[in-house]
Order: structure tokens, then C-alpha cells, then sequence
């Protein structure tokens, strides 16, 4: 299903699942959580990017129960960072297959029925305020259930169907708001959503990628096939893509091509590799054939994830859509530039010392949020069409300067 489908399912069939089954709790269900935490499961179907962010809060959940008794559901083409994360056991790893509403559902249903043979006890909830996610948690049996909830309306209604409920707030970044959800599992419900944690004694270290040597030389061997050449570098990244989750995201694929052309022209040691998955491989050629230079090349559909993070630890420089691969990319040293527009870098930002980004800060901006299930009226992206190539160029030569150890022209 793509992100408009899974929306639509989940807003006309999503509120009165979660109508139904929260008449049903408040008449028949009357359990209380009671007895220690023993196994954990983690609901995140989307987003690949945000897995990377939420992992500081895995890491806290296998810390208080183990590694073998934390599970993760997740949908099949999401699931590839979290393999590559390695915290979740991979037979712990509930994949919903892809496929038509049918297929989906009949995997969402799979994979409800195998959390109730695990016996899992307590559910995560990090869709925040996705409809379908709260279903899921209450049909999973689990007697403790930790997730937002629209309390005055803060946030889309999806019920009552949280033992654990807190308050979102918007002026966090989704890394405390994964582990706010974490710590308050294991707190008196009672209390919530009321939470006396300091969040600087929190640990919020993402995990750092270590590339194997003969990993390296695989990358390396890519590398040569497309540029024709054993180590072209200094070497950008362009990843000229966004998920269809928040279209409003993507900078022109012109502007990729302006900028490529004004690299290559302005620095004759300098290579630049538009990278994207195997899907996207078909447009990513016809933006390096536009650019048409010797030292443009693509490497769409051509690494698997292990193999993308891998490249980054060769690159220098990634120029990247608000998307996933800014935050895959942080995992490694490669100096990350994510171009910002319809949402705030304070709520889903790339985070690290090597993250840098570019945003004209319009006053209709951020217009996406978790308030509005990340949907806008908005027809014309002003704020990434006001990102001009010229401020690319001259923040993407700045790092590439620094990395040198020259002083910027």
C-alpha cells in the first residue's frame, strides 16, 4: 500500500476500530497491568528514518528485558535499517509483507496473532497517532500499553486503548519522544502523563556503523564499475529522492542537476553519485544522463542498505531531501546537508556534530506535523523552492573545504 492508501484505511476504518474496541474495554475489560515486564513488542510499520532516531529507545528496552524478549513489527520494505541496526533478534522481527489493503491486512492480522503466541506483555506504540497501531496494541492482548494520546484534542482521536498514555510535546525531538514512551512503560499509570525524568541523564547515542574490510572492498568494487576509476574522491552524494509520505519534501530534480553541473565545474577533482533504491534507479539515470559529465555517475538500486552505509563511510558529502537517508547517513562521519522545508529539524532533524542543514524558515513553515498525521493543504512548496542551488553549492564547497583542511575561497 502506498502512503495515501495506508492513510485512507487508516482514518475510515481506524476510528471506529477504535471506537468499537474502546466501548468494549471501558464496559468488559477491567485488567490491570500486574507482575514484572517480561517481553516487549515495538509497533513502527513506516518509516525507516525515524527507526534510526528511535533507537536510543530499543537500546533502553533491551537493557531492562534482554535482547531476546524485545519484538518488533514492521512493514517488509521498512525493515532493512532495523536488520541493519541490529538490536532486535532477526526471528524477532514480526515483517508485514507488502501488497495490496488484502495482503496488508491479512499480514497485520499474522502478525497480531503471533505477538499473542509470543505472550507478549506490554506493547510500544511509536506511530504516535496512527489509528491502525493502537488496534494493534490492544488486539495484541498485552496488558500494558504505552502510546500518545488526544487528551483535548492534542492529536488525531484513536481512543482510549492505552494503559500507559502520555502527552505529546511538539517541542522535543522524536529521539526523546521514542524514549519518553520507553521509560514510561515502566512507571505507575497512574501517574502518567505526568513524567519527573531529566532528560539529559537520558542516553540518546545513536549507534555507530562499523564497515567490515571485506564489505569495504565490495563498495569499492561498485565504485569502480560506475566510476570508472579505484577511489574517485573527494566524493558528494545527491539523493535526489523522498518517500511518498510528505511529497511537499523533494527539491527539484532540476536543482540536483544545476548543483551537480556547478560542482563538477567549479572543482575538476571532485566526483558527484546520485544515489536511491532499485525503484528509483530508471529517473536517478536520466538525471546523471542530463548532467551528462564523466565524473557524474549513479549508484541507484546498485547497494543493498549494509552497502549504502557502507559508501557513506567512503564519501564526503550527502545533499539529501528531509528524508531517511540523512539519518542513516548519521550513523557514519560523512558530513550530512538535508534541505528542510514543510517540516521542523527541531522535531525530526538529523541529529549528530556532522549534521547540517538549510532552511529559509518561511512563516507558513513547518506546515506537516504528528497533529495533522504529517498531511498538508499546502499545493506549492515555497519553502524548499526558495533553497537556491547557489546556497547548496556554497555550503556543500564549505564542507568539502573543511574536510580538506582549506580555507573556504
Amino acid at each position: 500500500m502506498n502512503a495515501s492508501t495506508i492513510r485512507f484505511v487508516d482514518r475510515w476504518l481506524g476510528i471506529p476500530a477504535c471506537a468499537l474496541l474502546t466501548l468494549w474495554r471501558r464496559l468488559f475489560d477491567w485488567r490491570r497491568p500486574a507482575g514484572p515486564i517480561r517481553r516487549v513488542l515495538v509497533l513502527k510499520l513506516v518509516e525507516q528514518g525515524a527507526t534510526v532516531v528511535a533507537y536510543p529507545a530499543l537500546r533502553a528496552v533491551v537493557e531492562r528485558v534482554g535482547r531476546d524478549n524485545i519484538f518488533f513489527m514492521v512493514l517488509e520494505e521498512n525493515r532493512p535499517i532495523l536488520d541493519m541496526l541490529d538490536i532486535v533478534p532477526p526471528e524477532n522481527v514480526i515483517s508485514v509483507p507488502k501488497g495490496g489493503v488484502i495482503g496488508t491486512f491479512a499480514g497485520l492480522l499474522s502478525g497480531i496473532l503471533r505477538a499473542r503466541r509470543e505472550r507478549v506483555d506490554a506493547v510500544l506504540d511509536f506511530e504516535f497517532f496512527a489509528r491502525s497501531s493502537a488496534v494493534m496494541a490492544y488486539l495484541t492482548g498485552a496488558s500494558r500499553r504505552a502510546g500518545y494520546h488526544s487528551y483535548h484534542g492534542d492529536g488525531p482521536w484513536r481512543g482510549d486503548l492505552m494503559t500507559h498514555r502520555l502527552l505529546y510535546n511538539p517541542h522535543l525531538h522524536a529521539l526523546y519522544a521514542f524514549l519518553l514512551l520507553a521509560e514510561a512503560l515502566w512507571r505507575d499509570p497512574d501517574g502518567l502523563p505526568a513524567l519527573d525524568i531529566e532528560l539529559g541523564k537520558l542516553d540518546t547515542t545513536l549507534m555507530r556503523f562499523v564497515a567490515m574490510p571485506e564489505e569495504i572492498q565490495a563498495v569499492r568494487r561498485t565504485l569502480r564499475e560506475a566510476a570508472g576509476l579505484d577511489d574517485p574522491r573527494p566524493l558528494v552524494l545527491l539523493n535526489a529522492n523522498a518517500s511518498d509520505l510528505i511529497p511537499l519534501r523533494k527539491w527539484d530534480d532540476g536543482r540536483y542537476v544545476e548543483l551537480a553541473k556547478r560542482l563538477l565545474a567549479a572543482d575538476p577533482d571532485i566526483f558527484v553519485a546520485f544515489t536511491g533504491s532499485p525503484s528509483e534507479a530508471a529517473p536517478i539515470d536520466e538525471l546523471v544522463h542530463t548532467v551528462s559529465h564523466p565524473r557524474c555517475f549513479s549508484l541507484a538500486g546498485r547497494t543493498t542498505m549494509r552497502q549504502l552505509l557502507v559508501l557513506y563511510t567512503l564519501a564526503d558529502v550527502l545533499v539529501s531531501n528531509d528524508s531517511g537517508p540523512g539519518h542513516f547517513a548519521a550513523l557514519t562521519d560523512i558530513d550530512i546537508l538535508t534541505l528542510v522545508g514543510p517540516e521542523t529539524p527541531k522535531v525530526w532533524g538529523v541529529l549528530g556534530p556532522r549534521a547540517h542543514r538549510i532552511s529559509i524558515n518561511l512563516p507558513c513553515s513547518p506546515c506537516v506535523s504528528i497533529y495533522n498525521n504529517r498531511l498538508s493543504s499546502c499545493a506549492n512548496n515555497l519553502c524548499m523552492q526558495g533553497i537556491t542551488v547557489e546556497m547548496v553549492e556554497r555550503k556543500v564547497r564549505e564542507l568539502l573545504n573543511r574536510r580538506r583542511g582549506r580555507t573556504p575561497a
